[in-house]
């Protein structure tokens, strides 16, 4: 006897029907597919058929889960392709992009038959079949090939989207772990990349199917939900629809006014995270409004604030400031009847057409015009630069952290900011100076050392808000600060200030490692200079390096200690050398900021002004701690400690911790911050910490200039009515 079919059981067959159905499974046979080509030559359409005879003779005897034949979903990719006027040549890739992974076809038999450029499609999307792998560092690599194959030909991720469409159309007939598991790969990676390129009606229909695949029962209830409101709301929908037309008409404006019904998922993902009630959602009535030219996306603008009166501050206009996508349109949001909000959505044909097809936008164009240019030359500049710029972001180092920063880079929410010259820099959400700054150019964000924000000096790691100008400030010889990576947002910025980091490392611990050296030396009068290190060989082989610059390193790292490897430098060089001790030597100055392979302990946080002493840490060098530190007072092996001072001048941003004691209220974090912010000081971390109803402990990470700077800070919390106490923290 069967089990009861549960809800869950339910959709599943619901979604296995609807797969199996000729409709979806198998929506173009191939004697149908050249009256789909009517905008291709005769030449080019016998080009698609031989393609198509050669890829069903190759899938002979396959069949898809459906029970169709298997040459019906190449078909059907094929068919998705077409219906956007793309190049022969993709349509071809189309049909033929299962035949190297499934077939005993090779990639030259295949560019023998339909040349190196088809070939090369093909072999990029089948490259990219297993995409997405449970490890980390596979994850990264294959993250990595599918922008590799972008940025060969874009075409490839075209015929990678239409076959991953065509199979979230029929993925009801997989497994319950298989369909979640695909729906959730296509809704992390697939979504935002179709997002990106600006292709909205594949990122709508994934987002759409991959929605009812994870979570069918949601799905349906809120799809349910969703139509018995609209059903009471029709009469309201119609009644706005016909004033918007008749003001347009009077005015003489052209306008083509469609009605949006908003995406499930949206309502959705809003409402699993809290950013709006569904309420809201559904008193909004979403309209777009497709006009002839941009003057008259602007006239429009000024008509519907006459029919409706406009809400304060929900005016967006991407027209002037277009998304990352290329989308542009005027979002204008006005109080409708009953108080209800209306949304529109002003833009041209040209702009509709972006909205909806983004890169591939070309494509249909220019098969209306010349079907025979290159079509890669599509590709608009902004895209070519963002895949390049997605190749920079491969991190050796880190293949978690590249993941992360691929993801953040492909679906933002922006910001837009101006430079002094009055250009615009879109940048994510959160963005901060340092973000600004990379995303000018890698050197300007490499020489930063302050910013202006609207001509007012402000914190590098200050959050910026759409319409700010921001002006920074360079050094020739300044370099990124490790604590950078705290607070940038952006992937470029992470990226290059880690490269930037890992190359200075080596040089830094270099020059370290000998000052080290020579301070040991001089206690027997001597220094690097005047040793002979081709006689040193012995030596270098004992600490199992292989030249002068490696043991410099290792010594600047701590994995060796200056005073043993000074010794045997001068028991080799110096037969009768003096023997006196010389484990202790002049003070290492210290400039400030992350340089000279010098790191301040975290356990501390010593500022410039602070006595200081230095310990030599394996595999992190020179660590700057407060003379007060307990961490030091345990340190058993006593020549790892040497002094260290500040230099007259010291440089930088210096972070230490303060506890404040202070009364529970609203606000409290964002009040704060504003006074410590308001002294010129930034902020990289704070956490709150309830002691008893009536006390709470603030602990933050401020960013100082000196102890002076800290000191001011102090008092100026400890001053506020609402402060116990403030306390600097030393573990």
């Amino acid at each position: 006897m069967s089990p009861p079919a549960t809800s869950e059981s339910y959709f599943q067959n619901v979604l296995e029907k609807r797969a199996r159905s000729d409709e979806l499974a198998a929506p173009l046979l191939g004697n149908e597919l050249n009256r789909r080509l009517n905008y291709l030559s005769p030449a080019q359409i016998r080009l698609v058929a031989d393609a198509y005879e050669y890829a069903e003779k190759a899938h002979t005897g396959q069949q898809r889960r459906t029970g169709h034949s298997y040459i019906t979903h190449p078909l059907a990719v094929a068919n998705i392709l077409a219906s956007f006027k793309l190049d022969p040549e993709t349509i071809c890739a189309a049909l033929l992009h299962d035949v190297l992974e499934d077939t005993n076809v090779n990639k030259s038999s295949l560019a023998g038959a339909f040349g190196e450029r088809i070939a090369d499609i093909v072999d990029g999307v089948s490259k990219l079949s297993h995409l997405v792998d449970s490890h980390a560092e596979a994850q990264a690599l294959n993250f990595y090939k599918m922008t590799l194959s972008m940025s060969r030909d874009i075409r490839v991720i075209l015929v990678k989207l239409a076959d991953r469409l065509h199979n979230m159309r029929t993925i009801g007939v997989m497994s319950r772990d298989s369909r979640k598991r695909i729906a959730r790969e296509t809704m992390d990676l697939f979504v935002p990349l179709a997002n990106r390129l600006g292709i909205y009606v594949i990122k709508q229909e994934l987002e759409r199917l991959s929605f009812e695949a994870i979570y069918p029962l949601r799905s349906d209830r809120l799809d349910r939900l969703v139509k018995r409101v609209r059903k009471k709301d029709k009469d309201r929908i119609k009644s706005v629809h016909q004033k918007l037309e008749s003001g347009f008409r009077e005015a003489g404006i052209n306008a083509r006014i469609d009605y949006v019904e908003t995406e499930l998922y949206s309502i959705y993902r809003s409402l699993r995270d809290h950013e709006e009630t569904f309420d809201a959602f559904m008193d909004t009535l979403i309209y777009r409004v497709v006009v002839d030219s941009t003057d008259d996306c602007y006239r429009a603008l000024g008509l519907a604030h006459s029919l409706y009166k406009p809400k304060v501050r929900a005016f967006r206009d991407y027209i002037s400031i277009p998304k990352l996508n290329g989308y542009q349109s005027l979002h204008v949001m006005l109080v409708g009847p009953g108080a209800k909000s209306i949304k529109l959505l002003i833009r041209t044909s040209n702009m509709d057409e972006v909205a909806n097809y983004g890169l591939i936008a070309g494509w249909i164009k220019q098969s209306e015009e010349d079907s025979d240019e290159d079509s890669q030359t599509l590709a608009t500049s902004d895209v070519r630069e963002w895949i390049s710029n997605l190749l920079n972001l491969q991190d050796r180092g880190d293949a978690v952290q590249f993941i992360e920063n691929l993801k953040t880079d492909l679906f933002p929410d922006e910001v837009y900011v101006f430079t002094p010259q009055g250009d615009i820099l879109a940048l994510p959400v959160g963005s901060c100076a340092v973000d600004f700054a990379y995303s000018v150019h890698t050197d300007v964000g490499n020489q930063c050392v302050a910013c202006r924000i609207d001509g007012q000096v402000a914190p590098l790691s200050s959050i910026l808000e759409s319409g700010q100008t921001v002006s920074i400030v360079r050094a020739a010889a300044a370099h990124p600060d490790p604590m950078w990576l705290n607070f940038v947002q952006t992937a470029k910025a992470r990226s290059a200030i880690r490269d930037r980091l890992r190359s200075r490392g080596e040089e830094e611990s270099i020059v370290l490692g000998k000052n080290l050296l020579n301070r040991s030396l001089a206690n027997a009068n001597t220094s690097l200079e005047q040793l002979d290190f081709r006689r040193l060989r012995k030596v270098f082989r004992e600490f199992n390096v292989r030249k002068r610059n490696e043991m410099f390193e290792e010594v600047g790292r701590g994995n060796l200690l200056a005073y043993q490897v000074a010794q045997r430098l001068l028991e080799e060089d110096i037969a009768d050398h003096d023997t006196s001790n010389i484990e202790h030597g002049a003070p290492i100055y210290v400039q400030g900021g992350q340089n000279m392979g010098v790191r301040y302990g975290r356990c501390c946080g010593p500022v410039p002004g602070d006595d200081i002493i230095g310990h030599i840490s394996q595999g992190e060098g020179l660590v700057v701690h407060r003379a007060q530190c307990g961490n030091m007072k345990s340190v058993e092996a006593k020549h790892t400690i040497m002094p260290v001072s500040w230099t007259d001048n010291p440089e930088g941003e210096f972070v230490t911790r303060l506890r404040v004691d202070i009364e529970p209220h609203l606000g409290i974090l964002a009040s704060l911050a504003q006074d410590v912010n308001a002294l010129g000081a930034g902020i990289s971390m704070l956490d709150v910490t309830e002691r008893t109803p009536q006390l709470s402990s603030v602990q933050m990470d401020v960013g100082v200039r000196s102890l002076k700077h800290l000191r001011r800070i102090i008092r100026s919390l400890d001053a506020r009515t609402d402060t116990s106490s403030v306390q600097r923290l030393t573990h």
